[in-house]
């Protein structure tokens, strides 16, 4: 209880407004919470499919979860995970939020095969 209470009180005093709905799971200590934080005007939804876009949200870490679960070790987990991250960094085309047209980020990634195909190839 008191975590969620700590959570939507964080909530409000970020967005500096309650909204007028709030969806989350089924778990007995929100109600309470949402009254208490955010109001008697605040509506509580709890109907899964209200929630998707939040689950979608969080689609990536689930792509990446589900294959380091086949992993052996944490160790070997933990190899992929660092590699995965230096390919997508190594990838990344623009700053945050920076607009990069279709085309450039093909061209660069292009260039940037080329460039890592050539470097194995010389180093084997």
């Amino acid at each position: 209880m008191r975590a969620a209470k700590q959570f939507f009180k964080e909530a409000l005093d970020i967005s500096g407004d309650a909204p007028d709905r709030v969806t989350t799971d089924k778990e007995v200590s929100y109600p309470r919470a949402i009254r208490e934080e955010l109001g008697e005007s605040v509506l509580h939804r709890t109907n899964q499919y209200l929630n998707n876009l939040i689950e979608q949200d969080h689609r990536g870490i689930k792509q990446r979860y589900g294959p380091v679960k086949g992993f052996k070790s944490l160790t070997s987990a933990s190899r992929f995970c660092r590699a995965h991250d230096e390919l997508k960094n190594y990838y990344k085309v623009g700053k945050r939020g920076e607009k990069v047209s279709v085309k450039q980020q093909r061209t660069s990634y292009l260039n940037k095969t080329l460039e890592l195909t050539h470097s194995m190839q010389l180093s084997s």
